[in-house]
């Protein structure tokens, strides 16, 4: 047996250093290595039992070619050479009668790294002149926001939580995604921290916080508008830092003047007395630091409400201390410009916001999207409008390309489906979004049955359509050293990675906020009101609307992660149906009982699943995990067929957590 050395590039924050044990080329276990000090040598579940993904009944094996309906799953298998003709037949005559605009890339990417993601997937597409795919499904209206206030600033390290005296968890639950801040957590806390969640379910660490604070979804907004308005009025406010180092104080003072505490309390449905509570907690407390997740984001007000949250800290002076500030990604910080490393810039082609995969395939535009490619996802298990994704997966005249690891939902409908190799067994450049670590992972083992990784895959399409150039970075080591030449500390990384495998960008491993790192905006300040956040929101930049539940359809659903999948990755692994779970005072309102099987339903879809009665849940909010396949639903239809493919009002983003349904007993 032998032991080596990888990176997990899964879609979490924390870059988890791996040793893969291997015999005779098979996985045989999975542990935490300790290069990256935040994995300390634990992993999660999910990466503990990969092997069972990389050797499971579903995985591709071979190049398939569909001979049967759509969706029944009738494919044969075939040799490369003759799925890559068709693959090459499907997309020229989809560009013979549409032009090349209507090949439509749908590519999300978060569980992998720099070599298989917008590597040669974007040169191939780019210099195809096909559509673009705006990525926007999470952290679009947060990044948006984050970088707008204060550019791409490194945020906290995880690491340094330890050391704060006020923890805010806004959003995020790690013990589901980022296990390894729960026990700095636990530390923090042995330590005298006091910890806030803002969540409308208990988590794990919400049932153990000092405040819970259980908002409405979409509400987010009003709360930290109003804190903010309170901390001005009582004089809280930290005018030396704010004088010297923030833009657009008294606009923003102006628009958080709006909401008062009994305000934000009446609309969110939490206390007046919990928002005091969180006042006195956080403004007594230094460090304090504010971890802000995603969820704040997910629904139409997603981007002011995170623009809100990172105000809190500039506000109340929490910065350049150890510890003190906020964190959201880390991707920013450390961002090398992989289409100048390609020689491929982008193309002014048509751009398609991912959340409107639906309408982009049954509102036959001009072009039409004739020829669909898919790769690093699978939009029918995770794209908004279900029930639309499906009808235009069904078309009988979209071709269809899934390169695809499992035989997903999506890779039912392919006309041809590719086999992909996992991260074992290819190699990477990773990095996750909340570590400042970045590693280079050679192959563990040699690729399972026949499959290709991204690099193979559109290196050889790049060579079919023609699109490859004399001065192209062939190898995955030319374009490795050329992405590290067009990256800050570039020369010093390629060493350290080729010597032992990971470096730390020239930002640092554990910066701190307003003393190591500044804010990387044009001037330097924090921009309170950012005039292009201003510009791109419909109604300006902290503007509140309201929650969209009508009488017919009056719960909230959320969906967030399970703690054994990344979105819909490893859902093939769960036995059992999908479950909505029920708070008991809207349980006992229906005359619903744990087990009995429902209609969840709006004007967009249904969903019929058991019901599980939670007390973790607050009145009218509803609950389903998202990333489920449609097996797991009774109909086949999971949550996403009751989510809206409308946009956040900043980035483009989904805004899954405005879907509002009702349930029917069936």
């Amino acid at each position: 047996m032998e032991t080596r050395r990888s990176a997990c590039p899964l879609d979490c924050p924390d870059a988890c250093t791996l040793h893969v044990h291997v015999e005779d080329g098979v996985v045989r276990r999975i542990e935490g290595g300790h290069d990256n000090p935040l994995t300390a040598g634990f992993i999660c579940g999910k990466v503990r039992n990969f092997a069972e993904h990389v050797y499971g009944t579903e995985r591709v094996r071979a190049p398939l070619l569909r001979n049967g309906p759509k969706g029944s799953g009738e494919f044969v298998e075939v040799g490369w050479d003759a799925a890559l003709d068709a693959v090459e037949t499907g997309l020229r005559a989809s560009m013979e009668r549409h032009g090349p605009e209507s090949v439509l890339p749908y590519c999300y990417g978060g569980s992998n790294g720099f070599l298989t993601q917008d590597a040669w997937d974007l040169r191939f597409f780019h210099r195809l002149g096909a559509s673009r795919i705006l990525r926007t499904f999470c952290a679009a209206p947060s990044g948006r926001a984050a970088t707008g206030l204060y550019g791409r600033m490194a945020g906290v390290a995880l690491e340094d939580y330890v050391h704060a005296r006020c923890i805010v968890l806004w959003g995020v639950n790690p013990n589901a995604s980022g296990i390894h801040l729960v026990p700095i957590l636990k530390a923090a806390r042995e330590r005298g921290a006091k910890l806030i969640v803002v969540d409308p379910r208990r988590t794990p660490q919400a049932a153990l916080a000092d405040l819970h604070l259980q908002p409405r979804p979409g509400t987010d907004l009003p709360i930290a508008l109003a804190l903010a308005n309170a901390i001005f009025e009582r004089g809280a406010h930290d005018q030396s830092f704010l004088a010297t180092n923030a833009c657009e104080v008294h606009e923003f003072r102006q628009r958080a003047a709006a909401w008062s505490l009994e305000r934000a309390a009446a609309e969110s449905g939490c206390g007046v007395a919990q928002l005091e509570q969180f006042l006195g907690l956080y403004l007594g407390a230094n460090p304090a630091v504010i971890r802000c997740g995603w969820g704040p984001e997910r629904n139409r007000n997603g981007g002011s409400a995170t623009a809100a949250i990172l105000a809190l800290p500039a506000i109340a002076g929490k910065f350049g201390v150890r510890g003190g500030g906020y964190s959201m990604s880390q991707s920013g910080a450390w961002k090398p410009d992989s289409a100048r490393a390609l020689n491929a810039p982008a193309p002014n082609t048509r751009a398609i916001n991912m959340n409107q995969l639906g309408a982009a395939l049954t509102n036959l535009q001009n072009p039409p999207v004739a020829a669909l490619f898919v790769y690093n996802a699978n939009p029918l298990a995770t794209a908004p409008d279900q029930t639309r994704v499906l009808q235009g997966l069904q078309r009988t005249d979209l071709f269809t390309v899934v390169h695809e690891q499992s035989m997903t939902d999506t890779a039912l409908h392919a006309d041809v489906v590719l086999p992909a190799t996992t991260f074992l067994e290819h190699r990477e450049l990773a990095r996750g979004y909340g570590s400042l670590f970045v590693q280079d992972a050679a192959p563990a083992i040699p690729p399972v049955g026949l499959a290709r990784s991204n690099h193979a895959l559109f290196s050889e399409l790049l060579r079919r359509f023609g699109l490859d150039q004399d001065d192209d970075a062939l190898s995955e080591e030319d374009y490795l050293h050329q992405l590290l030449e067009h990256a800050p500390g570039g020369e010093r990384m390629a060493a350290e990675l080729r010597e032992r495998g990971w470096s730390i960008p020239p930002v640092g491993h554990t910066p701190v906020q307003f003393a190591e790192v500044m804010p990387l905006t044009v001037d330097g300040k924090v921009h309170l009101v950012p005039r292009e956040l201003d510009r791109e929101a419909p109604h300006g930049l902290y503007h509140y609307a309201q929650d969209p539940a009508t009488k017919a359809h009056p719960l909230a659903l959320i969906s967030p992660a399970r703690a054994d999948t990344i979105s819909s990755t490893f859902a093939q692994q769960i036995h059992g149906a999908a479950e909505v779970l029920v708070a008991p005072m809207d349980a006992a309102a229906r005359g619903l009982n744990t087990g009995m099987r429902v209609r969840v339903w709006n004007a967009q879809g249904a969903a019929e699943l058991p019901v599980r009665i939670s007390a973790d849940l607050r009145a009218g909010t509803v609950l389903i995990h998202k990333g489920y396949w449609r097996r797991h639903a009774a109909n086949g239809f999971t949550s996403n067929a009751l989510c809206p493919d409308t946009l956040a009002d900043l980035g483009g983003g989904a805004c899954f957590n405005d879907a509002r349904v009702e349930l029917t007993p069936l």
